[in-house]
């Protein structure tokens, strides 16, 4: 049974698929058709397309209610579940923040604090009307943005089509969220390098898998740095201000949309990181500000 590697872009990440089939071409055209659905949610949640669901979304703030389908209502249903959890840390309404902080400006400035009490002014998870059917955003300019769960929701949805098509070895790895689709045909597990922060090309732990997912977020993909400190783009909505704690934090979980949001809510909680994730039983490798690797799921890099 060979091992087939398909390489592709999208969601603004270098993505690969690495499954076990019993032929090449079935490889591929099983890769095919999850890589369809990759660009498919990329279409429809992107902030940056005019024709998404997001900006229809958006555009409809301060006025009528939108339709959405089931397939957004269950993410809106989990970003609420997020929302509670994170005591509302994890905001998808904290979309705002990024009209003020642009991590692609030259020379780099961090926003003054008019701009920024005016986009925290529009952020309000609470606010926001939604059921099964509709989703009404209550102001003008508010805004939602789905970034913190659609490549990690993109993954799952690619393991699924992966093993509906009977493929039971493989893995999905999406701009380095990882979801797993059983061991290796023969049991071994599969053995996944968490980026180093600070080191180029460098591997700062490994985790074992045979099933499940692991995601990271850190303060290393968009960041600036001005006066030795380095201001990232994973924001607080309650500050306005990036996280500052933690490097990164890389968590295990069953999928990977829980994986990437339990990350994302450790990078918010800062200091409090490790005992949220001890609170949900959630393995986790975590890289503090002096560059140490701890965890429980740490194992060493090679």
């Amino acid at each position: 049974m060979p091992l087939v590697r398909t390489t592709f872009r999208a969601m603004a990440s270098d993505n690969e698929l690495q499954l076990f089939a019993a032929t090449e071409a079935r490889a591929r055209a099983v890769a095919a058709a999850a890589i369809a659905d990759v660009a498919r949610i990329e279409a429809k949640y992107s902030r940056y397309r005019d024709d998404s669901d997001t900006a229809r979304i958006n555009r409809a703030a301060g006025r009528a209610a939108v339709a959405i389908d089931a397939e957004t209502a269950a993410l809106l249903a989990y970003a609420d579940r997020c929302f509670t959890l994170s005591g509302g840390l994890f905001d998808l309404t904290s979309g705002a923040l990024r009209r003020v902080w642009n991590f692609r400006r030259a020379p780099p400035r961090v926003p003054d604090a008019r701009a920024l009490e005016a986009a925290r002014a529009l952020i309000g998870w609470t606010e926001v009307e939604w059921d099964e059917r509709t989703i009404r955003l209550p102001r003008a300019g508010m805004e939602i943005d789905f970034g913190g769960i659609g490549k990690e929701y993109a993954a799952d949805r690619v393991a699924t089509i992966v093993t509906e098509q009977g493929i039971a070895h493989g893995l999905v790895n999406l701009g380095g969220d990882v979801r797993v689709i059983g061991p290796q045909p023969d049991g071994t597990p599969w053995r996944i390098g968490i980026r180093h922060p600070r080191k180029e090309g460098a591997a700062a732990a490994a985790v074992t898998l045979d099933s499940g997912a692991v995601a990271t977020s850190g303060d290393y993909e968009r960041y600036f740095e001005i006066d030795g400190r380095r201001y990232c783009h994973i924001l607080n909505p309650r500050t306005g201000m990036p996280a500052a704690h933690w490097q990164s934090v890389s968590v295990i979980a069953p999928l990977c949309i829980v994986a990437g949001s339990c990350s994302t809510i450790a990078m918010l909680r800062e200091q409090e990181g490790e005992t949220f994730l001890r609170e949900q039983g959630l393995p986790y490798v975590a890289v503090a500000p002096d560059g140490s690797v701890r965890g429980p799921a740490l194992e060493p890099a090679r």
